[in-house]
């Protein structure tokens, strides 16, 4: 085998354990869902069963298949997918397209606090009253809900250090899941051939319209669950790359029907012993052999953690790509393996720990969670299919893309009416986290986008115009030294402008007088361990326009690249020496240095009123609350000042005074 072909299979072994854990898991579920709307075993028909894996297939090829497979991997991003991948492709199209981003990405991370939950306590659920020798090894459902907790914490905890090596212990699991999955489904479908009769979409339609069906049209938001992995697969494309998933599709899609069809053989062959069964009956489980159900409940479980794993992968991704996209606030994100696709962000690892935990225990069990399952997913693959619109116009036939819009929309807005059902058995839940989530983005976008509108002065100056200021205050002796070498963490484009609000702290708020200015950029490169820098004296020996070039695996420790740096210009005589006179270390050449860092505040007086201000002033706090410059650039123990300044938006026009004439009369 050539070398290519063993890396492409090796790939799609990791891509097995990264991407498919939430849709190869839904053969849990679904069917138990669809049990339920039907009211219980006890209402089940031959004509509902063969109906409901008709719609569930029919589901699965046009929703999963055909959306997200065969159009939607084509939109990739330098590789990345998902929805905020997606937007940062047509967003200069249309100005409109950042609200069903914002919308679709607050509604698929907050959809994804939902799976680990479901995903687990359905697998451990199948462990209840089956014994073990002649102990029961889980006797009731408050076990159930502790196992549970208990795995995902630990899921939770290890995320740190990186989905690759997870990857790949979880790929050889994941293909035996699939493998099961498909033998068991053609065990039973032997026995019932009948059930092939669901491939066929007219028992699906016929269905909906069926006296049988008692949920009507409200039978999809059941159905939905079947598909509802499809966009975290889209998002995790950036993990594995396109041919991985091209290659393991089939699989995992073939495994899915055939599993379908053999639960749905395993109900027609017992229809007439399910007698009073009611409603949270399994078919997954019951169409086992005795023999082999706690392997069964094993394997599940260890895919249920993999599918909370996909989730938890794929709102990493999305939070990266959400930042980059100036969506969300800065959030620090680790790199754990070498690859650029994978990554940590701490604070929403423990977000979602806590949120799904909270879930865990307010649902207690699968059967409640489930009837909040999905709703969230359907505005995200309703907004992912007008994003997806804009770029098949933009790169093919505009009538094509018109077709796909009217067919891909009107099917998930049926899905979508059919979900809201849902809101009062438990949607609520995520459309308030997905509110939570919006809030936070609208004011983080929208807050930026009206600072800068509102902006009564130029938002940047050119740094070339205001070096010789610079070095006349240098050179001022008239003026106390304030520190040897002042530092200020601003981005400084290649035409040298940089932030307004830079310079007015050193000019204007107080003149600070130093030896040498310091403006550093940090860039953040796609290779591990990249380290290199740029230096531009701008035609002066101290206005330095300093570019540092790191890669994602080196730390941001700038105090130690700046010494580095300082001591190599001094070497080569691009900056002047600094004595001390008072050291510890003779010879000591290098003065102190000192970072400066600036937090906006909105002067009371601005122009600004009513949602406008709300919205900056929420900006502001967000800013203040996320992880702070200090921290981020690893400055913890260096010499740090924080220094409050204004934010430039017009102020009112206060009253004029009068000047009024006073006489002194002098006896």
């Amino acid at each position: 085998m050539q070398a290519g072909n063993r890396h492409l299979l090796a790939s799609g072994l990791v891509a097995l354990g990264i991407v498919y854990g939430d849709i190869g898991t839904s053969p849990l579920y679904v069917m138990n869902a669809l049990i339920n709307d039907a009211g219980g075993t006890k209402s089940l028909t031959t004509d509902y069963i063969i109906g409901g894996i008709s719609l569930v297939f029919w589901t699965l090829m046009l929703m999963t298949t055909v959306k997200y497979v065969l159009i939607a991997l084509w939109a990739d991003n330098n590789g990345e997918g998902g929805i905020f991948a997606l937007y940062a492709l047509v967003r200069r199209q249309a100005r409109w397209l950042i609200i069903p981003a914002l919308l679709g990405g607050a509604a698929l991370l907050a959809d994804g606090t939902l799976t680990p939950a479901v995903t687990v306590t359905t697998a451990i659920e199948g462990l209840k009253g089956i014994k073990f020798g002649s102990s029961v090894l889980v006797s009731d459902q408050n076990e159930v809900i502790v196992i549970t907790f208990l795995i995902l914490l630990v899921l939770f905890m290890i995320q740190r250090f990186g989905t690759s090596a997870i990857g790949k212990t979880f790929g050889p699991i994941m293909l035996l899941w699939f493998l099961f999955l498909a033998f068991f489904g053609v065990l039973n479908l032997m026995r019932q051939p009948v059930i092939l009769k669901a491939l066929s979409p007219v028992y699906g339609i016929r269905l909906l319209f069926s006296p049988a069906n008692r949920a009507g049209i409200l039978i999809l938001g059941a159905v939905f669950l079947a598909t509802t992995g499809a966009e975290a697969l889209y998002s995790d494309m950036g993990h594995v790359g396109r041919n991985s998933i091209y290659l393991t599709w089939p699989l995992v899609c073939g495994s899915l029907v055939l599993n379908y069809l053999g639960q749905g053989a395993y109900l027609l062959n017992h229809l007439n012993e399910l007698g009073q069964q009611g409603s949270g009956y399994n078919p997954f489980y019951q169409m086992l052999p005795g023999s082999v159900t706690i392997f069964g409940v094993l394997i599940a479980t260890l895919a249920a953690i993999i599918a909370s794993q996909a989730l938890i992968t794929g709102s990493f991704t999305l939070v990266e790509e959400a930042i980059g996209l100036k969506l969300l606030p800065r959030l620090k994100v680790r790199h754990p393996s070498l690859s650029r696709g994978q990554i940590y962000i701490g604070p929403i690892n423990w977000l979602l720990c806590l949120t799904t935990s909270g879930i865990l225990f307010y649902f207690q069990t699968s059967a409640h969670m489930e009837a909040a399952y999905g709703l969230a997913i359907t505005i995200t693959m309703l907004m992912t299919t007008l994003l997806l619109h804009q770029y098949l116009a933009n790169h093919g036939s505009k009538i094509l893309a018109m077709l796909f819009l009217i067919g891909f929309a009107t099917i998930e807005t049926v899905f979508l009416l059919s979900s809201l059902a849902k809101f009062v058995h438990g949607g609520f839940v995520t459309v308030i986290i997905t509110a939570m989530i919006l809030l936070v983005m609208i004011c983080w976008y929208y807050g930026g986008q009206v600072r800068d509108e509102m902006n009564d002065e130029s938002k940047y100056l050119n740094l070339e115009d205001y070096k010789e200021q610079l070095q006349t205050l240098s050179a001022d002796v008239t003026m106390p030294l304030y520190v040897s070498n002042l530092i200020m963490m601003a981005r400084i484009n290649k035409n040298h402008l940089l932030k307004r609000e830079t310079l007015y702290s050193i000019l204007d708020k107080s003149p600070k007088r130093a030896q040498v200015y310091w403006f550093i950029t940090v860039n953040t490169t796609d290779e591990p361990y990249t380290s290199y820098y740029k230096v531009d004296m701008m035609g002066t020996r101290n206005v330095v326009n300093l570019q540092l070039y790191l890669g994602f695996k080196i730390d941001n420790s700038v105090n130690l690249y700046l010494r580095q740096v300082v001591q190599e210009l001094m070497a080569e005589n691009v900056i002047d020496l600094q004595p001390q006179k008072y050291t510890t270390t003779p010879g000591r050449n290098v003065g102190d240095f000192r970072f400066i860092f600036l937090r906006e505040r909105l002067s009371p007086n601005s122009e600004i009123t009513g949602w406008k201000r709300w919205l900056v002033q929420m900006r502001l706090l967000l800013q203040n609350l996320t992880l702070s410059p200090v921290q981020y650039y690893g400055l913890e123990f260096s010499q740090t000042y924080e220094e409050t300044v204004p934010l430039f938006i017009k102020n009112r026009q206060g009253t004029t005074l009068d000047q009024r004439q006073v006489k002194n009369y002098v006896k």
